[in-house]
């Protein structure tokens, strides 16, 4: 079996140099420092390398001969009496005789079991099952990486918003500050407009809370220090072309990692039943071997007696029966094949339903993304008049904080509803096997 290395799929996205702190990061250098990092990635890989040896030391074992070389020397001293049929009442006494024997042997077997073709096909496939799992561990870490790093931008987006929302809250009582030392309006307006513009302040002290907690979340797919540092390069949150359903259905079944992986352990369990009924067959075994041995003894008849030569032979053997443990262990394998078969029914519904389910919110959001960004053109022009109507003294403090939070909440759910975009299609590319096609060309601007 022709093996198919993750390293090459890993080597598009290695760097040569690491991340440095306030050094400026895309989601490109994000994935491929994820990668190069990931301790996950780096243990399937090896776990790839093991099934490999598995397969190859198999091999060796299953069709290679055994070659054996044996050497005996071995010295007696024995009292020996003899009893000869020529003379029964005279035997023969000999005190201390002595005896040697030195020989050696080069001996060759060769078993053949017919289940021995089968096994090979099963470890080839228990090598495809470490491979792709390899790759199910590489996509999940780009989905991972992925999603954090736009995470870290809508963070980013909500921050700015929170600093505009800042900046018109303090217009706001710089004017209501400037009125109520001028008379023109009371102190509860001025009040009222300092509370609220302590609120928008606490508000943007917990989202700097969110963005470092963000940046940490993203540091440990990164698998970098948690206290580390960058600029991101972007701004705005990419959203790619749309998405068709029945293509990502067709690449899911013909692509999909974890999909494939279920059929290839249903294939596995099948070979694995063939394997066990492959051992009812006859076995075969072939063995030669070179002897050269001599012995030499003072009693006996022969006083030394030296053999060289080759011998040659095999036998046959069948198993006619074992307790029944070969039965059981067949009938095991084949409730085991059921259950991989039904694995991968399941899965096979489960992933059209997780493509539906992406699918509809990914839909959903796309027919919001433009109620929202309409809605967030009218929130803003509100929000320039009603400042210019409080600045005139013509607009209550409470008309200019209404459309000021309309302003924050529009803006807010404009940028949230192209994260969600984002995050779906992340999601419909994992599970169509598509992951490393994200589209980082087209963006829609909040603002």
């Amino acid at each position: 079996m022709k093996k198919v290395s993750i390293f090459i799929l890993l080597g598009l996205y290695f760097l040569s140099q690491p991340l440095q702190a306030q050094d400026p990061l895309d989601l490109e250098k994000a994935i491929q420092l994820g990668l190069e990092n990931n301790l996950q990635v780096k243990i399937g890989i090896e776990t790839i390398a093991l099934r490999e040896l598995d397969r190859k030391v198999a091999a060796g074992t299953l069709f290679m001969p055994s070659l054996n070389a044996n050497y005996l020397r071995s010295f007696a001293t024995e009292d020996v009496t003899q009893t000869f049929v020529s003379d029964p009442k005279n035997p023969r006494e000999i005190d201390a005789a002595k005896s040697r024997n030195k020989s050696y042997s080069i001996v060759g077997i060769y078993g053949f079991r017919p289940e021995s073709f089968v096994t090979m096909q099963r470890l080839g496939v228990l090598t495809e099952i470490s491979e792709l799992d390899s790759k199910v561990i590489v996509e999940n870490t780009v989905a991972g990486i992925s999603t954090a790093y736009y995470r870290l931008i809508l963070e980013l987006q909500r921050y700015k918003v929170l600093q505009q929302t800042l900046q018109l809250s303090k217009a706001r009582l710089e004017i209501a500050r400037a009125q109520y030392d001028l008379g023109g309006a009371g102190k509860r307006d001025f009040l009222a407009a300092q509370v609220d513009y302590n609120g928008d302040s606490s508000l943007l002290m917990t989202q700097q809370q969110i963005i470092q907690n963000a940046r940490v979340n993203l540091n440990e797919l990164l698998a970098i220090d948690p206290q580390t540092t960058f600029l991101v390069q972007d701004s705005t949150i990419s959203i790619g072309d749309r998405l068709s359903m029945e293509v990502l259905e067709e690449n899911a079944f013909l692509e999909n990692k974890l999909l494939l992986v279920n059929q290839r352990r249903n294939n596995e369990a099948f070979l694995q039943l063939r394997q066990l009924q492959a051992q009812r067959l006859p076995v075969l075994n072939l063995n030669s071997n070179f002897t050269n041995s001599v012995f030499n003894s003072d009693a006996g008849f022969l006083i030394q007696n030296e053999r060289q030569g080759i011998n040659v032979g095999g036998t046959v053997s069948f198993n006619l029966f074992g307790g029944l443990t070969l039965n059981r262990r067949i009938q095991s394998a084949k409730v085991n094949q059921r259950i991989q078969d039904f694995n991968l029914e399941h899965y096979e519904v489960q992933l059209r339903s997780d493509l539906q389910r992406a699918y509809n919110t990914y839909e959903n959001n796309l027919g919001l993304l433009s109620i929202e960004q309409t809605n967030y053109q009218v929130a803003k022009e509100n929000s320039e008049i009603a400042l210019e109507r409080f600045r005139l003294g013509i607009a209550s403090y409470l008309e200019f904080r209404d459309a000021q939070v309309n302003l924050l909440s529009a803006e807010n759910r404009l940028i949230t509803s192209i994260f969600q975009i984002k995050e779906q299609e992340i999601e419909l590319l994992r599970l169509s096997g598509k992951i490393f096609y994200i589209d980082t060309n087209n963006s829609v601007e909040s603002d």
